[in-house]
């Protein structure tokens, strides 16, 4: 039934509470609708993030559901519907938010209209009559929003983490690589506590950064075993009522087959609806990550400072103008969005961490908000990742002459000593060049601690890369 409300088309759809006008256009129909108007909360910005995931879901049970009773033309409509939705083609049909009820009830509910009215009208019938697809009987069959929406959590943020994340980080890795190849032999000045210290080579300054992604790379993929564990199966509070044996086994399996991913059945139901540890321990490695990205962008911006009065050791890629007012000033903009963003990721994981902690009795419900912000961490880590990569790493070139500059000043090459003369004698030399404005080689010869021929055998600056 249709009518005219304002401007607008719309139809009339029930549910347990009654009649609701929805827009003629849509496939969604009452509790999708009701939703709108109970939670207008962030509408712009949090529109909820598990939409192709969960088609999969549904896609998954419609298949296991076709090999226990359901009508074969029902389960075919639907997997047709979830596969559009999949593709993209039905993007406008979900409008719900993250800020609703905190089982994503809403949006399991707003998926099952979709994909009933969708395959409603494949079949050639009436949207909204829910004839011969019903959202609950049918695209619903077997399920609960309490096991389908973790279920949808775990394989969104699993594509995402397969499709997105772990290319990106690797990318970046991989750039940081050929530069540590490419300075391998370029011999500087190490610093600590932002104060000079023995050499290093630039080489070997960039593979600490390597290693860093390998370890992230290595705390994801481990994080990630957990989260390919699926609470389909435990339907509301984890018994698996009006589902039978082995269907979150099956339904598991079929997710496995529809993504290639290695997802299986949770061996705990009643765990994988009260508490979502597993995202909360993903989360922690991204927040980890973060962690080795804001040293990643820091270092490059000091290294890079200047150009003439700062560090200026590595010459940073110029992208853009800096300044609005200084003719000329050029900043280091990679690093400042990527160390932005991961000020971002650390903050979704303290949410994270609290909605984590809030699972009360059979069930957590903050499942909309620790999946929104795992997922927006994990676009922003990969995408900032990218950017890093091609804008700053991969254009990043050393100044060697002020790399050399650099380290022919350094009191620490004083430590070359040591072994020869003692750390105080060698303490004594450091303090009268530092405070007379002379090289090592000079107060060392004032002192009459050595001989110069000494000084220049035992002091070389490309003989302090390693144990001797």
């Amino acid at each position: 039934m249709s009518v005219r409300a304002g401007a607008a088309d719309t139809r009339i759809e029930r549910d347990t509470f009654g009649e609701i006008a929805v827009p003629s256009w849509a496939y969604y129909g009452a509790q999708t609708a009701r939703s709108l108007i109970n939670f207008n909360i962030g509408r712009d910005a949090d529109r909820m993030p598990v939409i192709r995931g969960l088609a999969y879901v549904k896609k998954a049970a419609a298949t296991v559901n076709g090999q226990h009773g359901l009508d074969p033309a029902v389960q075919s409509a639907i997997c047709s519907a979830a596969d559009e939705v999949i593709s993209g083609q039905l993007d406008r049909h979900f409008p719900l938010v993250v800020w609703q009820t905190g089982s994503g009830t809403q949006t399991n509910m707003n998926m099952n209209e979709v994909l009933s009215n969708r395959a409603i009208e494949l079949l050639g019938g009436q949207i909204g009559s829910k004839t011969p697809v019903h959202p609950n009987d049918h695209v619903n069959m077997g399920q609960s929003s309490n096991d389908v929406f973790p279920t949808a959590m775990h394989v969104s943020v699993a594509m995402e983490a397969a499709g997105r994340l772990l290319p990106s980080l690797k990318r970046l890795r991989d750039a940081l690589a050929a530069k540590a190849d490419e300075f391998q032999g370029v011999v500087k000045l190490g610093r600590t506590h932002l104060q000079d210290a023995t050499p290093l080579t630039v080489g070997q300054e960039f593979g600490a950064f390597v290693y860093q992604l390998d370890c992230d790379l290595r705390r994801i993929d481990a994080s990630l075993v957990d989260v390919h564990q699926l609470a389909i199966g435990g339907t509301a509070v984890g018994t698996g009522l009006n589902s039978w044996p082995g269907f979150g086994e099956d339904v598991a399996a079929a997710l496995a087959r529809l993504t290639g991913l290695p997802f299986r059945s949770a061996p705990n139901k009643f765990e994988a609806l009260a508490s979502h540890d597993a995202l909360v321990e993903l989360s922690g490695s991204l927040n980890t990550t973060a962690c080795s990205l804001t040293k990643l962008a820091n270092d490059f911006r000091l290294l890079g400072s200047g150009p003439r009065c700062g560090l200026g050791e590595l010459t940073l890629p110029e992208n853009e103008p800096g300044s609005s007012i200084m003719p000329g000033k050029v900043n280091p903009t990679q690093c400042e969005a990527l160390s932005m963003v991961a000020c971002q990721v650390m903050g979704n994981h303290v949410a994270v961490t609290i909605g984590g902690s809030q699972g009360h009795l059979q069930l957590n419900v903050y499942k909309p908000l620790i999946v929104r912000n795992v997922l927006h961490s994990m676009t922003l880590l990969a995408d900032a990742s990218v950017s890093f990569a091609d804008r700053c790493v991969s254009g990043t070139q050393v100044n060697a002459d002020r790399v050399a500059e650099l380290m022919s000043q350094s009191l620490m090459l004083v430590t070359a000593l040591n072994p020869h003369i003692g750390y105080d004698k060698a303490a004594a030399i450091a303090k009268h060049a530092h405070a007379n404005g002379l090289s090592l080689r000079q107060a060392a010869l004032d002192l009459g601690l050595l001989s110069g021929d000494d000084f220049d055998r035992w002091v070389r600056p490309e003989n302090m890369l390693g144990p001797a």
